[in-house]
């Protein structure tokens, strides 16, 4: 799930350059060497104490949730994932993704991680994050069964508000059904096919990072390599200009003056 112009059409692949087009198609091969390469178990889930780093958050995750409810608190002011990324609009149908984003693909959003300082302090000490973000699921949402593109990254989400009928707000990764748990971390690999439904009346909240994968020689240079062109491409540039638009709208909701 890639990133691009945030108020655009782009949706299609015969509409992006030859170049991306190109590099898609050869993710597979890259995914199976990265695979290789692996430090850590290729399993679709994961076992979060492979990662040292997600101690410290569980210490302070109460600190966390807080930040992210006050956010929450202008919730028609925080951008649809599906705006930021015409990529997911494949993926989810309407505005019931939310996404508060704190740091994407590295790019820092400094507005955001003020108003989030105990979240963004934690954060700076995960080694190899690339993404940081709010990520609000309202309820009756549905993210369909997809796959994300590259194995040089892992997904993990810190349970911070989740409905009381946990049961029926849950996330399929390959044939595994997850439920998420205030406090506790959920991680993935998301090139295994997942999807997302919150069939309950209940807001869900989590902290969800991406990480770099931990990896040897040469997945790991296959790996940076992948991650340069994907921080220097157009779809990044242009969702750091949206996204400084939806920080403008969110600052009048701050003021009032929505």
């Amino acid at each position: 799930m890639g990133w691009s112009n945030a108020f655009g059409l782009i949706s299609k692949d015969r509409s992006r350059p030859l170049h991306y087009r190109f590099a898609k198609k050869q993710r597979h091969t890259a995914n199976r060497l990265i695979a290789r390469s692996s430090l850590i178990s290729n399993d679709p889930v994961l076992d979060p104490s492979q990662f040292s780093w997600t101690n410290a958050l569980t210490a302070k995750w109460h600190d966390i949730r807080a930040e992210a409810l006050a956010v929450f608190k202008h919730r028609d002011a925080i951008p649809p994932l599906r705006e930021i990324s015409p990529d997911h609009r494949r993926i989810m149908k309407n505005d019931s993704w939310r996404s508060f984003f704190l740091i994407g693909y590295g790019h820092r959003e400094e507005g955001n991680l003020a108003r989030a300082p105990k979240t963004a302090a934690l954060i700076e000490t995960i080694p190899g994050l690339n993404s940081a973000f709010f990520s609000i699921l309202a309820p009756g949402a549905v993210i369909v069964p997809h796959r994300g593109v590259t194995k040089a990254i892992i997904t993990a989400h810190l349970g911070l508000s989740v409905p009381r009928d946990r049961e029926n707000c849950w996330m399929r990764v390959d044939n595994q059904r997850l439920h998420w748990d205030e406090g506790k971390w959920t991680v993935f690999d998301d090139t295994y096919e997942h999807e997302v439904r919150n069939d309950t009346d209940e807001t869900r909240i989590v902290l969800l990072c991406q990480v770099e994968r931990p990896l040897a020689p040469p997945g790991k240079w296959i790996a940076a390599g992948s991650l340069a062109y994907v921080r220097r491409s157009q779809f990044v540039t242009d969702a750091k200009r949206n996204l400084r638009d939806w920080e403008e709208v969110y600052a009048k909701s701050e003021r009032g003056e929505l």
